[in-house]
């Protein structure tokens, strides 16, 4: 298990250190990503939505409804850099926030219902005698 959760914890850096990389120094990420041709860009967009899909399906098979409701909670995070990513780069903020700041507000909106709904118990007063 020691060795699984180093492997774990390398995984976490990795994507950390991968998403930092784009968005502190792109130019330089996409230089050592290896696409040259930038509709590349489409096909690594459509496997980050894909793994975030699968992480959210596995969960939903295992029924582990509260770590699905922290899972989409922290995955928010990609429609918010999605909406960002419009507004910063040429698209119109109205067309930002209908199409990805609609989906944050759904996707946090989820999150919420998830993590209420699982939400442990807390343990009720017991009446004094």
């Amino acid at each position: 298990m020691r060795l699984a959760t180093i492997m774990g914890w390398l995984v976490v850096a990795a994507g950390f250190y991968f998403g930092l990389s784009y968005l502190l120094n792109g130019d330089g990420a996409a230089a050592g990503f290896g696409i040259v041709d930038p509709a590349g860009y489409y096909v690594v967009k459509g496997v980050r939505d894909l793994a975030y899909a699968l992480t959210a399906l596995v969960l939903l098979l295992m029924k582990q409804y509260r770590a699905l409701g922290w899972v989409v909670l922290a995955d928010a995070i990609i429609p918010i850099g999605d909406c960002l990513a419009v507004i910063t780069h040429g698209g119109t903020v109205g067309y930002a926030l209908m199409v990805h700041g609609s989906a944050a507000v759904l996707v946090l909106i989820t999150a919420f219902l998830l993590l209420r709904a699982t939400a442990p118990e807390r343990p009720r007063a017991v009446p004094a005698r």
